[in-house]
């Protein structure tokens, strides 16, 4: 291996460090807690040396937000293949993905609340970002319904998803209802 082989691992290596202490962080304490300083001290390199590889706080949820959207689509991906039939598949999706918005707040915050500097619908989106939409309209674009564009429909749908998420996450919906919020949507927007 060359020296140039090695400091690009090495490089890459403490990228990954930065995004995994930094997502840690965030899921312990809140994005709040996350800073360049507090970083630094958790895995012990120089202030200098993570803005070597990130310009600030920004820059490091855009990179929460792409490990968190590869994460998403493989998670969707996997609930979709293990169920049978298409309400199956939009029924899995559908708890797949507010399932993985309550296990990872400061994940889904960086993917949908927060400014990571990320495009989203549009030319130079990132391709992780692409990918978790894509994952999306696979199962959902086959219940989408004569004349419907199924990627408006999907936007449609995972708008739906997204509010239970939040609003969920925020008290502002009872617990106790969460499988029938899931049939409902499902039964009503699919077109199965």
């Amino acid at each position: 291996m060359s020296v140039q082989e090695r400091k690009e691992r090495e490089r890459a290596a403490r990228e990954r460090l930065i995004v995994a202490t930094a997502r840690e962080l965030a899921e312990q304490q809140g994005w709040d807690a996350v800073t360049t300083r507090r970083l630094a001290e958790r895995i012990e390199y120089s202030q200098p040396v993570l803005y070597s590889h990130f310009r600030g706080k920004r820059e490091i949820i855009g990179a929460v937000a792409l490990e968190g959207a590869t994460e998403m689509a493989a998670l969707l991906r996997a609930a979709t293949r293990a169920a049978d039939g298409p309400r199956a598949r939009v029924a899995a999706l559908a708890r797949a993905y507010l399932d993985f918005a309550a296990r990872n707040p400061a994940v889904y915050d960086a993917l949908f609340q927060l400014d990571g500097g990320l495009a989203y619908a549009q030319e130079d989106t990132p391709q992780p970002l692409k990918d978790a939409f894509a994952a999306l309209l696979e199962s959902l674009g086959e219940v989408a319904g004569d004349g419907v564009d199924p990627g408006l429909f999907t936007e449609v749908f995972w708008a739906s998803l997204h509010g239970l998420a939040t609003l969920t996450r925020a008290g502002r919906l009872l617990p106790e209802y969460a499988e029938p919020r899931v049939e409902l949507l499902v039964d009503r927007l699919a077109v199965i």
